[in-house]
């Protein structure tokens, strides 16, 4: 059995749903299909769950929705009518779409939860409506009926381990069973959203509960690159890299595949494939729990901004017991988390998202700092950005930190700070973000080309 999951610009018009159904009609192991709420069809154009979020703020505050609400009708509507779909399910769609958004409105999280949640649960049911009309036996199944228990957390859902269990039981339908992705129902009862991009996560809770033999998903480029092609023009696709290469990756930037979706598959040593449905025959790119090491020491290169780090300096810093303990005492106070602390015998690095600092007086932090822990320097560095070289063959491999800092160095991109994990599959560089582009051109041509 296989899970395959459709992205929203696989889903976004009719044309694009007779492809979905070709591919699902062309491997009989393709028993489940996760779906996304119909995606942009041109660059301008908006998501639904952008439409839904939109109409549900709205609603909240009591301005007139009529106009929103009749876009989002609109877009279901267009997708039936070029597949020349009975009225049954729009009227279906209009049905429970008014319903939700006519629910009780005391409790915003919970009812923002639901609102989100009505485009793909109304796709799901379209997509079923449709492969029925075409002869092909298919199931609409709502995550409550089919056992998807997660926690509470509006917007970051956590599957629970006893869901897995429950979901077991969709190996015994004898039709295809259409799922809607992107949110599963509390112990309560109530909606929950998984985080943006959530049907990966889907998907992947799917393919560990059914113990599926590989989990496809389907967007809309023949592979994961080795960097992101705004920066590098028809850059190299990946052929198959590990989970942990993939977390690296999507980590830093990579957005073709959400990084928390990996988790379930992981777990559970599923494959995952990521395919384009506008070219499915391509064989894309499989994530495994190994590989061989065939293609030197990088997989892949990424970037991401908004950065900051603050560098901390004191004399025998080493020698004083819980001093890191107390640095990040102080930032947790403030409610900061930091993402990497590289640090030497006498000082370190807090690395940090920006954003984190909005709104909090970061004058009140240095100082506190200063006076608990003695420092002797302290120095705060913004809009950094981390380009980040990933491949498990680094730690099998010499000289590759030597090799990313001499490209650097010879293209005039100055390192702020190096870390390399301990893990030894990634290495990270700070630099400032204005040249970020030209540090990731000069890595990229120095591994890939």
């Amino acid at each position: 059995m296989k899970v395959v999951k459709f992205g929203g610009s696989s889903l976004a018009t009719g044309k694009q749903l007779e492809k979905v159904l070709d591919i699902v009609q062309n491997d009989k192991k393709r028993r489940i299909v996760v779906v996304s709420a119909p995606g942009k069809r041109y660059d301008d154009d908006m998501k639904v769950t952008d439409l839904l979020i939109a109409c549900g703020e709205k609603m909240i505050a009591d301005e007139d929705a009529v106009e929103t609400i009749n876009i989002i009708l609109e877009r279901y509507a267009n997708i039936a009518k070029e597949l020349d779909l009975s009225n049954e399910i729009i009227t279906t769609i209009k049905k429970d779409l008014l319903e939700v958004l006519h629910a009780d409105k005391s409790d915003v999280p919970s009812y923002m939860e639901a609102v989100k949640a009505c485009g793909e649960d109304n796709n799901a049911k379209l997509v079923a409506h449709f492969f029925n009309q075409r002869g092909v036996k298919a199931q609409y199944i709502n995550p409550k009926d089919a056992g998807l228990i997660v926690s509470d957390d509006p917007g970051n859902a956590q599957v629970l381990p006893e869901s897995y269990d429950r979901l077991y039981a969709l190996r015994e339908y004898d039709s295809i069973i259409v799922f809607p992705g992107f949110f599963g129902y509390s112990e309560k009862g109530n909606v929950v959203t998984f985080s943006r991009s959530g049907s990966d996560i889907t998907g992947a809770i799917l393919a560990n509960g059914v113990k599926a033999e590989l989990y496809e998903n389907f967007t809309d480029v023949d592979a994961v690159f080795s960097v992101n092609p705004t920066i590098v023009s028809n850059p190299k696709g990946i052929k198959e890299l590990t989970y942990r290469e993939m977390r690296e990756l999507s980590y830093a930037g990579f957005s073709v595949f959400h990084a928390e979706a990996l988790i379930p598959a992981y777990r559970a040593g599923i494959p995952v494939n990521v395919k384009n449905t506008n070219n499915p025959t391509v064989p894309g790119t499989r994530i495994v729990a190994t590989r061989n090491n065939t293609n030197g020491p990088v997989v892949g290169i990424a970037n991401d901004k908004g950065f900051c780090s603050i560098y901390i300096s004191k004399y025998l810093m080493n020698r004083e017991v819980g001093f890191g303990r107390r640095i990040l005492s102080i930032l947790e106070d403030f409610h900061i988390s930091y993402e990497h602390m590289p640090s030497g015998i006498d000082d370190l690095t807090i690395i940090l998202r920006q954003s984190q600092l909005a709104g909090k007086n970061e004058d009140e932090i240095i100082q506190r700092i200063k006076e608990e822990l003695q420092v002797e320097q302290i120095v705060v560095e913004h809009n950094l950005a981390l380009i980040m070289v990933v491949g498990e063959g680094m730690r099998h491999n010499v000289g590759t930190t030597a090799r990313a800092a001499k490209a650097l160095a010879e293209t005039g991109v100055n390192i702020e700070m190096i870390n390399q994990g301990s893990s030894e599959v990634s290495m990270m560089f700070g630099v400032k973000e204005p040249m970020a582009k030209s540090a990731v051109k000069a890595l990229y041509k120095e591994f890939f080309e």
